[in-house]
């Protein structure tokens, strides 16, 4: 078993997504296969998303995807927090799959109470 395939079976083990949130990714690690890898040596091999209580601090959703996730990733990542309908989550995509690297969203949302970031690593 590969270990994105690993990673998000665990997830739904962990309750960190739904069954069919899981199913979803699954079928996009599958048909992700079907296509050339690309051919660029340092291409992010993980998207972090990261939701924390503004208030205590503490860490609500951190959660590690493949990067050959992604577009299925930014789905997920809209519905830990309501206050991300502002981002362009393929202008997001576009962004990594150019190259961009590290912190890419780091977003307060005062009414929610929640701070969610998105890392490429």
């Amino acid at each position: 078993m590969s270990e994105e395939r690993a990673r998000i079976l665990q997830m739904v083990s962990e309750g960190k997504i739904t069954a069919e949130e899981g199913v979803k990714l699954l079928n996009a690690l599958r048909s992700s296969t079907d296509q050339p890898r690309s051919a660029h040596p340092s291409s992010p091999r993980w998207i972090r998303v990261q939701v924390t209580d503004l208030e205590t601090g503490r860490t609500r959703v951190n959660v590690n995807l493949p990067f050959r996730l992604v577009r299925a990733a930014t789905k997920l990542g809209a519905r830990f927090s309501p206050g991300t309908e502002d981002l362009d989550w393929d202008e997001l995509v576009a962004a990594i799959q150019e190259g961009a690297s590290g912190q890419l969203v780091d977003v307060e949302d005062s009414k929610s109470g929640e701070r969610v970031q998105i890392f490429v690593e």
